[in-house]
């Protein structure tokens, strides 16, 4: 009978602390899932903030450019106002456009200025989408070890809800799948 009752306490400890365990790695998994998505937000606000020094920079080497910047600030003031994936795809068609705009103008290429910022720019781009990148990764690790036994359990038993990736929307998509129209 003792014997049983060591047997007994052993599972129990082991049993609570395998649910301890599993607690704390879904816990750790959500808790990168918010950071990620916290370092998107820090990148995103970043490019909002440089977006005007490189306007300013541009508007005095290309006046005659004028409608491709203040399209880039409509799209800049629209994404701010009510960040969105269609108003941040828009803001990024604008910033293509204008990255189109200097290439063709070699004067404004020349300007060391717009050269540096548009290199930061596009490093943001690039940061953006590893910060995108990485969300979907945790995310995903999250969703998975939330949906194996014996997490699922844990899961459901402390409101574990699944979360969702980073994805283009259905009417995003089909501007992204079409080549870029450049006009002059």
């Amino acid at each position: 009978m003792n014997m049983t009752l060591w047997i007994s306490v052993a599972v129990a400890a082991a049993l609570v602390l395998a649910i301890v365990a599993i607690y704390n790695r879904l816990v750790a998994l959500a808790r990168r899932c918010d950071q990620s998505s916290a370092d998107i937000d820090v990148q995103l606000k970043q490019r909002h903030d440089l977006i005007p020094s490189l306007v300013e920079t541009v508007k005095g080497y290309a006046s005659h450019e004028r409608g491709t910047l203040e399209e880039v600030m409509r799209a800049r003031n629209a994404a701010t106002a009510s960040p969105s994936a269609g108003a941040e795809a828009a803001l990024g068609g604008a910033l293509g456009r204008l990255m189109a705009v200097a290439e063709a103008y070699p004067d404004l290429k020349a300007s060391q200025n717009f050269t540096a910022l548009q290199d930061e720019l596009s490093d943001l781009e690039n940061k953006i989408a590893a910060a995108r990148r990485f969300l979907n990764s945790a995310t995903n690790e999250y969703n998975t070890t939330r949906e194996q036994f014996p997490a699922n359990i844990v899961a459901s038993m402390f409101d574990f809800e699944s979360r969702e990736t980073v994805v283009i929307a259905k009417d995003s998509r089909v501007t992204f799948d079409t080549a870029p129209s450049i006009r002059f």
